[in-house]
């Protein structure tokens, strides 16, 4: 899976957490917490989504301050 697939995906993701996020406006530099709004409560959420969506897990409890960094673990975890 390419990190412009798992890009895509996580946008759905995203979509579903945060109904009102502009997703013209997210990309790899975005940040989860300044700029989309991402708690504690939903960066779990996200994760549990993520996980689900893509068919992995995460190692332990995720801390990820971009979208990029999402997208560069999963293309990780999936290869």
């Amino acid at each position: 899976m390419t990190r412009e697939e798992v890009f895509e995906g996580l946008k759905e993701v995203i979509s579903v957490i945060r109904p009102s996020t502009d997703l013209t406006n997210v990309n790899m530099d975005t940040e989860l917490v300044r700029e989309l709004g991402i708690d504690s409560l939903s960066m779990v959420i996200l994760a549990l989504a993520v996980e689900e969506k893509f068919g992995m897990r995460f190692d332990g409890q995720p801390a990820f301050s971009k979208v990029g960094d999402v997208c560069d673990y999963v293309v990780k975890a999936t290869a």
